[in-house]
Order: structure tokens, then sequence, then C-alpha cells
């Protein structure tokens, strides 16, 4: 039995790095991943996700607004 896929625009977190990622895309067996705020997608296989805690999105918000603040991303 196969897990179910995570719907596009749902926020998770790439157990292997630790990192919360939006779902952009299922392609192949590979779950694609875009950064909170924007970035370089990155594919992950559906083993190691699982869905982001509310403080995880808050803490990838912040993160975001903060490295945005100091001119490190447009």
């Amino acid at each position: 039995m196969s897990t179910p896929k995570p719907s596009i625009g749902s926020y998770v977190v790439d157990t292997r790095t630790g990192r919360v990622g939006v779902v952009m895309g299922h392609e192949g067996p590979y779950i694609q991943l875009r950064p909170f705020g924007g970035g370089r997608e990155w594919d992950c296989p559906p083993g190691v996700i699982r869905a982001a805690s509310g403080a995880e999105r808050l803490r990838a918000a912040t993160a975001y607004q903060n490295a945005r603040s100091r001119g490190e991303v447009p």
C-alpha cells in the first residue's frame, strides 16, 4: 500500500534536512518542493516527508522575513 501524495500547495518537512517546503508538483516517484518564500525547487522521495506543524511554518516564514529585511533575498 502506497502513502498518499500531499496536495499541491501544502507545507511539508523534508526529514533528511529539516527544510520546510511547499509542494509544487509530483514528477514520477518524487515530490517537488520549493522553499518558503520561493527559491530553487528540489525533488524529494515521498517516504521522507511529513506535514509541517504550525510552529514549523511560522519558523520558516520568520526566517524568510528576517532574511528579506537584511537584503539577503528580494
